[in-house]
């Protein structure tokens, strides 16, 4: 049989969707105009790629194997896409960069108002996740080049470091260990750690760092994200730690303070990545070749050093 694109694409959407009205919502579609077309692509196919018994729909190993196959179709195709535009240079296109959480905040949007400047006529997107959800995006091709905090765990995915990224200890202005500055490791026995859901990079090195400072049966609770933590901290729920580039603001101007614990949390690398089988467009290279040249952290409000 001669696969039909248009049907593949819409089964694509329902899955990534989790049903067939917020597909249907996304692709500007009746409800039952997709679910038709799910039904033609399976009668096509012989097989049931969709389990539609339960509340949820789920796939079933055909459509599992389908989906797959339906993703590097589509990933292919961008691929071609993006090898037009390696004829026609960097005067249109589109890039999307993905980020792990603090990266994707706190570093991304300069380095992306700077490349931006350079290239005008480039379309810019930003997706942010947890380390998780990036890599995926990768492996996905939803996602041509991403910035992570550590190395990503995937073997289809190429890294190579920027930058560095350490942690520091993060309370309240009024907390009695900030007018010191420093303490010890027993000191923060009593203390209750504010920390990053699981799938997240920081998440891990805020385990390692409890571990190294014996605080393995310290209180903790978990919060998504460093923008709430930070909250959180401020209105002295607990303590936490968080990069130091994401607390710059906030320390800058009192409302967190930052204690210093020995020993200090060793750095993580901050990198880039992308699929190592991907064809990347001129704009993706372009971005790559500039985060080369990164030498440092942005200042508040500013890229310090791009060469």
């Amino acid at each position: 049989m001669q696969l039909n694109l248009h049907r593949l694409w819409i089964f694509m959407t329902v899955v990534e969707c989790g049903g067939f009205s917020a597909a249907a919502q996304k692709l500007y579609l009746s409800q039952p105009s997709v679910s038709h077309q799910v039904r033609q692509l399976e009668q096509g196919l012989r097989a049931t790629l969709i389990d539609r018994s339960g509340a949820r729909i789920r796939l079933t190993p055909e459509g599992e194997v389908m989906l797959e196959y339906a993703r590097r179709v589509f990933l292919l195709a961008d691929e071609a896409v993006a090898a037009i535009r390696q004829v026609s240079g960097l005067q249109t296109g589109t890039l999307v960069a993905g980020g792990t959480t603090t990266v994707g905040t706190y570093l991304l949007p300069p380095l992306l108002a700077a490349f931006r400047d350079r290239h005008p006529g480039i379309e810019i997107g930003i997706q942010v996740g947890n380390a998780q959800q990036v890599e995926r995006g990768l492996v996905d091709g939803e996602i041509g080049v991403a910035v992570l905090a550590g190395e990503p765990s995937a073997a289809q995915l190429v890294s190579e470091p920027i930058l560095e990224d350490r942690l520091v200890l993060i309370t309240h202005p009024g907390h009695k260990l900030s007018s010191h500055g420093t303490a010890e490791p027993e000191e923060l026995a009593g203390e209750l750690f504010l920390i990053r859901e699981p799938g997240s990079s920081t998440r891990e090195l805020q385990e390692r760092a409890l571990e190294t400072w014996g605080l393995e049966a310290a209180g903790r609770t978990e919060i998504w994200g460093p923008e709430t933590i930070k909250q959180a901290v401020a209105a002295g729920l607990g303590v936490s730690l968080l990069s130091e580039h994401c607390v710059e603001q906030e320390l800058a101007d009192g409302r967190l303070a930052a204690v210093a614990v020995a020993p200090v949390p060793q750095p993580r690398p901050i990198v880039l990545a992308h699929r190592r089988d991907r064809l990347l467009g001129p704009a993706e290279k372009a971005f790559i070749d500039m985060l080369r040249n990164v030498r440092s952290w942005p200042g508040i409000n500013r890229l310090r050093s791009i060469s």
